[in-house]
């Protein structure tokens, strides 16, 4: 008798939540205007968008044909590992020296005993499937946070971008898997757990230096929540991660192994550029020109930092503080200061680097719908930014790339830079509430 109670029980709340899914449907088909436009629909189109991309993912695997660029280089990277080779100078693959941190050595060594050897393509790539799909889940988590960017524009961040999908599933890049355990971070420091996401981001940071990146938007963010004293446990957790990693090739060769997985000077070939293709070649390779990149980001980093970041009224150097002894009193962070810093920071890095592959498409892709439509300028209509998102699209699916590309891709990122710079800002606005609360 007991058990038909609990069966009946068991069978009347399956009943109900089956009532409950079935009316949030039908009132989402009456909205279905409302559904692609009101970011509280985030999931549900998250959802039908995360099953329509299991099929895409699965025919463009089966259906275009892969091609070989980096990963049997990568998989004679680790198999030197693998046999014994600790020291960074002696590890090489076909494309070069080995040139990522000690993290994206334990990782494609997985890959390397899941795929055979590294012989197994196909099976290499339903993983990079899975990570891709993986990728876009917590995407969605963050912009179900945010809740800022309608529903319409995920379609084209999902589906209508094939270089994306290639990226992942038909060239095995490394950058995805980078990309994954960033997501992943800002996921955490979303759920306010702060050391796991400075944990997650040095991962990343160990996987390739790109993340990097995103670093002063996090130091920004850490100041501004802990302080110097309260922050500095969270950078020792980076900072520890990444000697732990690195232990093994430290102990063998430390100068070699920080030279060549941390090189900030490494030279990039003028046929592969997508940005800078309508500079002569020499002057792409020329250090002054390098120089004077590196100026332009350490300077609008500043500027953002100063006058679009932190608005309090005291100087920048009351960050240093503890928060408790500041002029105004510190507010918890909002997922969309979190997210506004962390992919503003990371998208001037990508305006004023000195060269863009194809393959580092996915550095920024994925941030893009939140930076045009999270705090737009009020003459960036609709139609204007999905004319940028198409703009950069087509400029990234230029092989080989032209002036022409190269120019409409830096004309694309200086309208986002100017709306990110006279748009709306998440920041003012808290903080002139907390200013008046007390």
């Amino acid at each position: 008798m007991a058990a038909g109670l609990r069966k009946r029980g068991r069978a009347g709340l399956a009943a109900r939540a089956v009532g409950l899914c079935g009316q949030w449907l039908r009132r989402a088909w009456q909205e279905r205007r409302l559904l692609l436009l009101e970011p509280r629909y985030t999931l549900l189109v998250a959802a039908c968008l995360c099953l329509a991309e299991v099929g895409i993912t699965f025919w463009v695997i089966h259906r275009v044909a892969y091609t070989e660029i980096d990963w049997k280089a990568y998989m004679a990277e680790v198999e030197g590992v693998i046999n014994g080779t600790y020291d960074y100078t002696q590890l090489r693959g076909d494309t070069g020296p080995l040139v990522y941190p000690a993290g994206f050595v334990y990782i494609f060594m997985g890959l390397y005993y899941a795929t055979g050897r590294g012989t197994d393509i196909r099976m290499a790539q339903h993983i990079f499937a899975v990570l891709y799909l993986a990728t876009l889940l917590l995407v969605f988590l963050i912009y179900h946070q945010t809740c800022k960017v309608p529903p319409f524009v995920f379609f084209f961040m999902c589906c209508a971008s094939y270089r994306v999908h290639s990226i992942f599933v038909l060239r095995l890049f490394n950058d995805p898997v980078a990309m994954v355990l960033l997501f992943l971070s800002i996921n955490l420091l979303l759920a306010q757990r702060w050391s796991w996401g400075c944990c997650c981001f040095s991962l990343a940071v160990s996987v390739k230096m790109n993340v990097l990146l995103f670093a002063p938007g996090l130091l920004f963010l850490l100041l501004t929540q802990f302080g110097l004293r309260g922050a500095l446990p969270k950078l020792g957790i980076c900072a520890v991660l990444q000697v732990v990693l690195g232990l093994p090739f430290l102990l063998e060769n430390p100068v070699g192994y920080v030279s060549r997985s941390f090189d900030l000077g490494r030279q990039f070939l003028f046929r592969w550029t997508v940005n800078w293709r309508f500079l002569p070649e020499a002057l792409f390779l020329h250090h002054g020109f390098h120089l004077a990149l590196l100026t332009a980001h350490l300077t609008l980093l500043l500027l953002f930092a100063l006058c679009r970041w932190h608005r309090t009224g005291e100087s920048i150097l009351s960050l240093l503080k503890d928060p408790s002894k500041r002029k105004v009193p510190p507010q918890p962070l909002t997922p969309n200061q979190i997210v506004s810093a962390l992919f503003t920071s990371n998208f001037i890095g990508i305006c004023f680097s000195r060269s863009l592959h194809y393959q580092f498409y996915v550095w920024y892709f994925h941030t893009l719908p939140y930076l045009l439509w999270a705090m737009p300028a009020r003459w960036l209509t609709h139609l204007l930014r999905l004319l940028v998102l198409g703009l950069i699209e087509l400029s990234w699916n230029t092989y080989p790339s032209t002036s022409c590309s190269s120019g409409a891709l830096h004309m694309c990122h200086a309208v986002i830079l100017l709306q990110l710079w006279l748009g709306p800002q998440p920041f003012p606005k808290a903080i002139q509430h907390s200013k008046k609360a007390h």
